[in-house]
Formats: C-alpha cells, sequence, structure tokens
C-alpha cells in the first residue's frame, strides 16, 4: 500500500504557506488572531503542531503561550527553564535550533508528549532589539533531507514577518497580565483588610486567638474552630485564608446544616450525568472548585454518617468521587471545619466518627463567647457605630456613659452578631450625636430587673457626680484620640489622676483605643 504523501514535503506547501501568512498579515489587524491563524497555518500545511512560547517576566520559565495541534494538558505540560532542553537554549542563545530527527537528540525533552515517532523539529527564536520575546516551534512527521531543508528556510521566512506583530502581542500581553496581577492584588487586600478588620479584640482571649492564626495560617493543617453562635467563627476562617499562601486562590463555603443529604453531596463533591433530576450535565463540587485553595465547612457536627465517611477518605488520601461515578479524582485543597457543638460529646454519643474528629481537629481555635472578653465590648460598639456612620452618613459621635454600662453589664447571649444588631438598632433610633441608653433594645434596658424608660434615672448627688465625671473623661478621650497625657490636660487634672479615675470607675485602658480609631484591632 502506497503511503500518503506528506503535504510538508511539497515545496509548493511551503510557497503556499507563506503566501497565506503574507495575506493574513494585509487583512487580520488583531495582533492575537493574527498569530493564533499563523500557527494554525503552519498546522494546516502539514505540521503535527506549531506553538509560541514566551517566558513569564517574573518567574522566568518558559511556557507556550498559544498554539495549534497540541491539547490544553500538553500546553500545560510545556513548560521549560532557562537553558533547559532545546527550548531553553534558544532562549538563553538566542540562536535558531533545528533537528532532523527528534527521537535521535537527547537535547528533546519531549515534555508535551507529542513526539510519539520520528520527525523533525524547529525553533527559532523571535528578537528585537537583540532581546528574545519568544520563540516559534513546529514539530513536522519525518520527512526527506530536501524538505527539510525547506522547512528551515521556510522558518527563516517566516520569524521575520511575525516579529512585529509578535512586539506589538507581547506589550497586549505584559499589559493584561499587569491589569490581572492589580486587580488579584486589590482583590486580596480587601478580602484581607475586611476579614481580618472584623476581628476586633484585645482582650487577652482574642490576643490568643489572633496568635493561633499567625501561628496555623502559612501551614496546610486542618483547622477546626468551634464556639458559640455569633462569636466570629467564620471571620477566622477568612482570617486564616487570607493571611495564607493560598491567599490568591478560591475562598469557598458550605452551611453542612442547610441542605440535605443529596444536595449536600452534589454540593461538595460534585455529580455525574444524570444523577440530579433535570441534568444532563455533570457538575464539579466545591472541593474541585475550590483546588489551590480552602474550603470552609460551617457545622460540620451536622454531616450525615455517609458524609463523614466521605470526607474522612478524602482528609485521608485527598481523593474522592462525584455522586453517582465511579473515577476517583485528586484535589488539594485546605479544609477548615467549624462547630457550636463540642465535637468530643458528639464522638462520645456515637453520632460523630471518632478517627474524622482526629482529622479535623490538628489545630484547634475555640473562640470565646463575649460574656468572657467582657473588655472588648466598647471596642466593637466602637467599631460597629463608626462603619455605620460610614456607611449611612449618620453622624453619631460618641456613646453616651450610661449606655456604655448597660452595654458592659448585659451577658450577651447572641455574642458579638447580638452586639452588632444592638449597636445597629440603637443608631437608627439616635436622634443627635449621642447614642443614649434609651436607644438601646428594651432586652438591655431590662438587664437584671432595670428599666431605664428615660435617661437619666433618678440618681443620688454621688451618682450624678460620679457619672458626669465618666462621661467627661470619655469625651477627652475621644477628641484627644486615645491619648490619655492630652486627656488629662483637656480635665485639668495630671495623667496620674485620670488613671486613678478611670481605674476607679472601671474604664479600660483599650477603650481609650476603641473610641480614638474604632476598635479594629
Amino acid at each position: 500500500m502506497a503511503k500518503t504523501a506528506n503535504p510538508a514535503d511539497s515545496a509548493d506547501s511551503d510557497g503556499s504557506l507563506l503566501a497565506e501568512v503574507s495575506q493574513a498579515i494585509e487583512h487580520i489587524d488583531d495582533t492575537e488572531q493574527l498569530l493564533e491563524t499563523v500557527l494554525e497555518l503552519i498546522h494546516n500545511h502539514g505540521f503535527l503542531w506549531a506553538a509560541l512560547k514566551v517566558a513569564d517576566p517574573r518567574t522566568g520559565e518558559i511556557r507556550i503561550h498559544n498554539s495549534s495541534g497540541l491539547s490544553d494538558d500538553q500546553m500545560r505540560r510545556g513548560r521549560y527553564r532557562l537553558g533547559e532542553g532545546i527550548t531553553g537554549s534558544v532562549f538563553e542563545t538566542g540562536e535558531p535550533i533545528v533537528i532532523p530527527h527528534v527521537l535521535q537528540d537527547s537535547r528533546y525533552l519531549n515534555r508535551t508528549g507529542s513526539a510519539n515517532e520520528d520527525g523533525a523539529f524547529y525553533c527559532y527564536p523571535v528578537k528585537a532589539g537583540g532581546r528574545v520575546l519568544g520563540a516559534l516551534s513546529a514539530l513536522a512527521p519525518a520527512c526527506s533531507p530536501a524538505a527539510h531543508k525547506r522547512h528551515v528556510r521556510l522558518f527563516s521566512l517566516l520569524v521575520p514577518i511575525i516579529t512585529q506583530s509578535f512586539r506589538i502581542a507581547e506589550r497586549i500581553w505584559e499589559e493584561r497580565e499587569g491589569l490581572q496581577e492589580e486587580n488579584r492584588r486589590l482583590r486580596l487586600d480587601l478580602g484581607t483588610r475586611r476579614s481580618l478588620g472584623n476581628l476586633v479584640g484585645r482582650s487577652s482571649k482574642m490576643l490568643a486567638v489572633l496568635g493561633q492564626i499567625e501561628q496555623v495560617a502559612p501551614t496546610s493543617a486542618t483547622v477546626l474552630i468551634s464556639g458559640e453562635e455569633g462569636t466570629g467563627k467564620s471571620l477566622v476562617a477568612d482570617a486564616i485564608h487570607f493571611a495564607s499562601p493560598r491567599k490568591d486562590r478560591p475562598l469557598l463555603k458550605v452551611n453542612c446544616a442547610d441542605v440535605a443529604e443529596n444536595i449536600l453531596d452534589a454540593e461538595l463533591f460534585g455529580y455525574e450525568n444524570g444523577v440530579v433530576s433535570g441534568t444532563v450535565l455533570h457538575k464539579r463540587g466545591k472541593i474541585e472548585l475550590a483546588e489551590g485553595g480552602t474550603l470552609q465547612l460551617s457545622e460540620v457536627d451536622a454531616l450525615t454518617p455517609s458524609l463523614q465517611t466521605k470526607l474522612l477518605r478524602y482528609l485521608q488520601e485527598r481523593e474522592f468521587r462525584r455522586l453517582g461515578g465511579a473515577e476517583t479524582f485528586r484535589s488539594d485543597v485546605r479544609i477548615v471545619a467549624t462547630t457550636r457543638e463540642r465535637l468530643e460529646d458528639a464522638t462520645a454519643r456515637g453520632t460523630f466518627r471518632e478517627d474524622l474528629y482526629y482529622r479535623l481537629n490538628v489545630f484547634r481555635i475555640r473562640m470565646p463567647a463575649l460574656r468572657e472578653r467582657k473588655t472588648d465590648v466598647i471596642l466593637l460598639a466602637n467599631h460597629f457605630l463608626q462603619r455605620l456612620n460610614a456607611e449611612n452618613r449618620l453622624g453619631i459621635r460618641r456613646i453616651s456613659t450610661p449606655a456604655i454600662d448597660l452595654m458592659m453589664s448585659y451577658h450577651w447571649p447572641g455574642n458579638v452578631s447580638e452586639l452588632e444588631n444592638c449597636v445597629e438598632r440603637a443608631a437608627f433610633s439616635c436622634k443627635g450625636d449621642t447614642l443614649r441608653a434609651p436607644d438601646l433594645p428594651p432586652t438591655l434596658q431590662q438587664e437584671e430587673g432595670r428599666d431605664i424608660g428615660s435617661e437619666p434615672p433618678n440618681w443620688s448627688l454621688p451618682q450624678a457626680v460620679a457619672n458626669l465625671e465618666k462621661e467627661m473623661i470619655y469625651e477627652a478621650l475621644q477628641q484627644s484620640r486615645g491619648h490619655q497625657g492630652r486627656a488629662a490636660r483637656k480635665l485639668g487634672v495630671t495623667e496620674r489622676q485620670l488613671g486613678y479615675k478611670m481605674a476607679k470607675y472601671g474604664i479600660p485602658k483599650n477603650a481609650a483605643l476603641a473610641l480614638s480609631d474604632g476598635g479594629i484591632g
């Protein structure tokens, strides 16, 4: 049986290719489209594939920017360091390299896996001003020596033709990459400020939590965050992600208590065709979509036994299967789990797998209840108030002393979430520039049997004097932005006397910081 002629062996094909490239340059204004068209023309004229390679300006790694004839997976595999293999040598020396028989030359690394039989390889630098901008490379089937010589001449003519277009495209790529990098940086900065900025607190318990975040964030350890509802567990998960090397990868969240088991299974691990009624396509789950990033599992104690088993397998093997599928997939995702319940108690009852508990409990962070960190109440209240002022232009300058007293004496069963809601309701009820006790919700005003329907209540003279002093101290601290020396001078007392009064009335030192900067910690 006669062997089918290879179009790349034909001299007419070389001439036709040059003519078509010249015509494309004349009629295609978009430089990126032009370069893609040139690669397609080379591929369609009998070459197995053609590609443009560029070097990453940040890392120096050489990669395939676009190609014709190579799959996405082959393009991803085609990466080289400067001086490595034929491609790396072309970038390093700026000189072309051609190989008539790739399987006989050890310099050809076959990173793409596309050279399954002998062929001819051509790699030419694209240069401007002595600088290597990139490389044009192509692989042809095995050809005669005469055809090989024609290919060498062909590429020596092609490269100068496309150099100008390549230079324009390179500027476009660099500008686009710069914009994308700036966009990523701004999003990361915003995410970091948002997550860390909301972790308000200077109490010893919150400082301990911040220290734990700093300790575990750089690692890939699985984290278990426990604590009552409203203590800020999700904010801690955010802070861990944005302070970690994974910060430029996805942060996804799933509440395990919100959905039924089969839906949660599909949400986490994805599903195959036809498993979910009304669908004809497969769907990737959060564990695939969060590749390289972080997955926060809220209320992890709500997982059913079968999902506990699937999660355990993933944590052990980093492997999973989609719902209704037999194929095994792998992914690299950090798991941060949160729970209101003590998982130790759930394992004792037999409702939560003990081996899964140990896999999740690699690093434990316990969020303290607000009643355990009372010195943070004013920090938080002022933080929420300043945010409301900025968002709604309310013009509320401070919180009155009686209102502070009520907040400090309340036990906050709903924790930080309840405090935030309380400050928001009070702010929208406030008529002046001071948030007062009557603006607070009735739950605070009736604490311990008290009902202060008006402000001030019937104080004795010593009580009235004490409250006036406290009010003046808070006002002076706010006006001096937390500087106790300046506050003392405003009040006409020494700094030592001011410190004595603050201790007498239980005004925490960090309350000054809360009044001055909104308590963002």
